[in-house]
């Protein structure tokens, strides 16, 4: 696993400090932009949503940025909290080298 042990940052800290905060937008205005509930946008916001693919899609067309932006942020907290939030995924064991790296996958 990749050792990381800064907890990356919620993709709705950075859409709260980087773009509402600066451009001076409200969630209610910025709900109406992005076409969906305040109540989603707020939970996301407040870092008790995620960024699904849709909505990286929205936000990237308000803000002129990249889904892949929004996607990797999402993506890079979520592994660091199954990683960091969970140890039941550390009790599952590698195959042996000569399965994983011999020249016939599944005979």
């Amino acid at each position: 696993m990749q050792q990381q042990t800064r907890q990356p940052t919620h993709p709705g800290t950075i859409l709260k400090e980087d773009y509402l905060l600066p451009l001076s937008l409200t969630l209610t205005e910025l709900s109406g932009r992005l076409n969906v509930s305040r109540k989603t946008l707020s939970k996301i916001v407040n870092r008790k949503g995620s960024v699904t693919p849709e909505m990286a899609l929205r936000l990237a067309r308000v803000f002129d940025t990249t889904p892949q932006l929004w996607m990797n942020l999402q993506g890079k907290y979520d592994l660091w909290q199954a990683e960091y939030g969970s140890e039941a995924w550390q009790v599952v064991e590698r195959l042996p080298a000569r399965i994983l790296h011999s020249d016939v996958v599944g005979a």
